[in-house]
């Protein structure tokens, strides 16, 4: 009897220290993916499936604790990927894979029905043309710098929202606001429609951050490097295929623009459908830190309804001293992680042709509008289509070129910087359709190259706790770089630049990034290199003569 009672105290015990690691664990998975989701709010990235988090996998694998028997989630799906009903073969366990199966198969038909939209190649003309009879100067002035401006707005805010509401709900917010765009250019009328069509865009844009984030909540960090690949894969693929089914409708179907803003509508549709089966988190990855610690510092729940309104209020003070304390903190990470002069530029790098390339490619279409020949059937669809792909294998590319990057990287984004100058620039002044397509598909490859390099390079000389901070603010600085060169060259009345002027002006502006890179890369080779020839001589200098002696 009395042994049976110590063996009760001392399993009590041990789940009472389980419970308090649990929680402790809670605390600390929260801080480190604050950064993440930050991050992810501010780029729209999702964390890259060559770095890993290793920390941060280590925090989360603590924070999933509960009953074997309780881990199945909505649909049978398994939400922890440890669902208590695995397969044995001769008597050992196998691994679970519902768990991560399953949300990822929703999550990437959502993405691919998401971005498969084949209007987004014609919008210009759709905005254009017989259906909206939008003038070119009301498109570029009134209707498309609504999408930067919100998005620089909402970036923040969103991210917030969708911690607290863990994921899900954003991820369905989305699907409704795309669907909510896609039928305002449908059935809406004018410039006012057109502007709240972009400004329903600019909130499913925004919400990207749901959607990236999502998967990490819902399956073990095991399986973060192959659904991270899964989920791009999705995107990827259901952008070039809505370009390239556009193309060929419109090239070999004689399908109207029309059909095509329906085919979005109903592709959108059927992803927000999707996104109401997918499994909902138990609890999102910062917040549930938070609530850990607030639980924790106030302690349990009591009965009385003072006590309650007392415990209420405690944790609502204990969140907003937590939410103070990690913003601190990520001002402490900044600093620290831009104190490196070679890093900085490629953050700079990173951020400054953010902005280029994404307004040129947000008024390339007007560009194309200006040059193509009347009656002429537009190819907008397979340009998109073969650029995408095209940069795709370039950034897989790079990826096995061995070079000394620490050495060579800056000059060689400075020189294939100029390469763009040099595309965009070619673009402005020729007359011909083909070679501005041409151009542009060069641009958008060398692109997604050169921002591949300083991806890795950023990575490597950052602890890799830190690296979605530092992605997340080169986003963001582009973001309000490209809302400053919106204002000044868009919307500034008293210059009123045609749009090969303000290609012109793009041009001029990827040739100077292209020259400040030039010269920092010349003087990094040759300071490391006359550096390696001082250091040899110093060797040999010190080296004794054969048959010397001391």
């Amino acid at each position: 009897m009395i042994g049976n009672k110590m063996a009760e105290a001392r399993c009590v015990d041990v789940r009472t220290r389980k419970t308090s690691e649990v929680r402790n664990n809670n605390g600390k998975a929260g801080d480190s993916v604050f950064t993440v989701s930050l991050t992810l709010a501010l780029s729209g990235a999702s964390i890259s499936p060559q770095i890993k988090l290793p920390k941060l996998d280590r925090a989360l694998a603590g924070c999933g604790e509960s009953p074997l028997g309780s881990r199945r989630g909505t649909m049978g799906f398994c939400c922890s990927g440890e669902c208590g009903y695995r397969p044995s073969r001769a008597g050992h366990y196998m691994s679970c894979r519902a768990g991560w199966v399953g949300p990822t198969a929703l999550l990437c038909i959502y993405g691919f029905c998401s971005m498969m939209r084949p209007i987004e190649p014609f919008l210009t003309e759709f905005l254009t043309g017989t259906y909206k009879n939008l003038t070119t100067e009301q498109v570029s002035k009134q209707v498309y710098p609504v999408w930067t401006y919100s998005s620089l707005v909402l970036l923040v805010p969103v991210l917030l929202v969708t911690d607290f509401l863990r994921y899900k709900p954003v991820v369905i917010l989305q699907g409704l606001t795309y669907v909510t765009a896609f039928l305002l250019l449908l059935v809406g009328s004018g410039v006012r429609s057109a502007q709240l069509a972009l400004f329903s865009y600019s909130v499913a844009t925004a919400a990207d951050v749901a959607y990236f984030s999502y998967i990490y909540s819902v399956v073990q960090p095991s399986y973060y490097q192959r659904v991270t690949s899964y989920v791009r894969g999705a995107n990827l693929l259901g952008y070039a295929v809505g370009a390239l089914l556009a193309q060929l409708l419109v090239s070999l179907g004689g399908a109207s623009l029309y059909f095509l803003a329906l085919m979005t509508l109903i592709s959108v549709s059927v992803g927000l459908i999707t996104s109401f089966f997918m499994p909902m988190p138990k609890t999102s990855l910062f917040f549930k830190g938070t609530y850990s610690a607030q639980q924790r510092d106030s302690g349990e729940g009591t009965c009385d309804s003072e006590s309650q309104e007392l415990n209420i209020w405690a944790k609502s003070m204990t969140a907003v001293k937590y939410v103070k304390g990690m913003f601190r903190r990520l001002v402490l990470d900044c600093k620290a992680c831009y104190s490196s002069v070679a890093l900085l530029f490629f953050c700079i790098w990173a951020a400054s042709a953010r902005c280029g390339y994404y307004q040129v490619s947000g008024y390339i279409q007007l560009l194309w509008v200006d040059v193509q020949p009347h009656n002429f059937t537009a190819y907008n669809g397979g340009v998109d289509a073969i650029s995408t792909l095209s940069g795709a294998a370039a950034t897989v590319a790079v990826g096995h070129l061995s070079l000394e990057w620490s050495v060579w990287g800056e000059l060689v984004l400075g020189g294939f910087t100029f390469l763009i100058a040099g595309a965009i620039f070619l673009m402005d002044l020729t007359d011909n359709i083909w070679i501005s397509y041409a151009c542009y598909m060069l641009l958008k490859t060398v692109y997604m190259q050169l921002a591949t390099v300083c991806t890795f390079q950023i990575a490597k000389a950052l602890n890799r706790e830190r690296y979605a901070l530092v992605f997340g603010m080169n986003s963001f600085v582009g973001t309000v770089l490209q809302s400053v060169l919106t204002a000044i060259v868009i919307n500034t009345k008293s210059l009123q630049l045609t749009i090969t002027s303000q290609f012109f002006i793009y041009a001029s502006y990827f040739a100077a990034i292209s020259l400040l890179f030039t010269a920092r890369g010349l003087h990094t080779v040759f300071h490391v290199k006359c550096g390696t020839a001082s250091d040899q001589a110093e060797e040999g200098a010190t080296e004794l003569p054969e048959g010397s002696h001391l």
